[in-house]
This record gives structure tokens, C-alpha cells and sequence, in this order.
């Protein structure tokens, strides 16, 4: 239990900052435009990097690739998870006509529903996940180099 509940506390900050950084952007107008999109990459890196560093730090001598691979891609699955279930209801419960707002950037006709879309936010946020953790485990394995 308590090598879940690392990731599983980072996974719920990530996606309360998400979720909080879309909510903020909302009220300027500006969450219908793709390019915001790209601040929650640095969310989810920033997260996930600091996820796996203070697992690095609790484990000492004992840290491990896949340890520190497991708790990355675990707190980011649990952040889009819950980002993804957010988007969904924020699509459907609180502005009905986000969908169309957003689809009209683009400048086609697009006829796709709230699932689709909800199901492209879930992928790109997975693919962010595992992207960016094997990018963090880069920075903090342990070396075999010798000096």
C-alpha cells in the first residue's frame, strides 16, 4: 500500500493543477484554443519528474529503473484519468457548447461527438505520460559510469 500511495497523491495534485489551469483559462475565453494545451505538458512533466525524484529520495541505494518508471507512469495515468473524467463532464454538464467552440478552431465540419474527443484527451494525455517519464528517468537514473 504505501508504494501506491506515492503516485496516487503526485497522480491527484497533477490533475487538481490541470484542472485548475483549464478552469482559469476558461474564464478568459481562451480553453477553446489548442495552444494552451501545451501548459499541461509542463504540468504533467513537472509532476511526474518531481513524482519519480522523491521516490528516488525515500528509496536511497534502492532505487531502481523500473521503480522509478512504475511511479511516473503511474501518477500520470491517475492525473489523466482524472482529467479525462473532468474534461467530460465540463463538455457535457457545465458548457454545452464547448465542443463546437472547440472544434470550429480547426476550420472544418466536423461531425464528432463528446466521446471521441474525450477519448483523443485520454490518449494524448497517456502518450504525454509515458513520453515524459521515460524523458525524466533519463535525468535521474542511476549511472554505471565510472568517474
Amino acid at each position: 500500500m504505501k508504494n501506491i500511495a506515492l503516485p496516487v497523491r503526485f497522480g491527484i495534485v497533477m490533475s487538481a493543477l490541470l484542472i485548475a489551469f483549464f478552469l482559469i483559462v476558461s474564464l478568459f475565453g481562451w480553453h477553446t484554443n489548442p495552444l494552451f494545451s501545451l501548459f499541461n505538458g509542463v504540468v504533467t512533466g513537472f509532476g511526474i519528474y518531481e513524482t519519480i525524484r522523491y521516490y528516488k529520495l525515500e528509496q536511497g541505494e534502492n532505487f531502481t529503473y523500473t521503480g522509478g518508471i512504475t511511479v511516473g507512469l503511474v501518477s500520470g495515468f491517475i492525473a489523466t484519468l482524472l482529467f479525462t473524467v473532468f474534461f467530460l463532464f465540463y463538455a457535457t454538464e457545465i458548457d454545452s457548447l464547448f465542443l463546437s467552440k472547440l472544434l470550429d478552431q480547426y476550420g472544418g465540419d466536423y461531425s464528432v461527438g463528446v466521446g471521441l474527443v474525450t477519448f483523443v484527451v485520454a490518449i494524448m494525455g497517456f502518450a504525454t505520460t509515458v513520453v515524459l517519464t521515460l524523458t525524466c528517468m533519463q535525468l535521474l537514473k542511476n549511472s554505471n559510469n565510472m568517474p
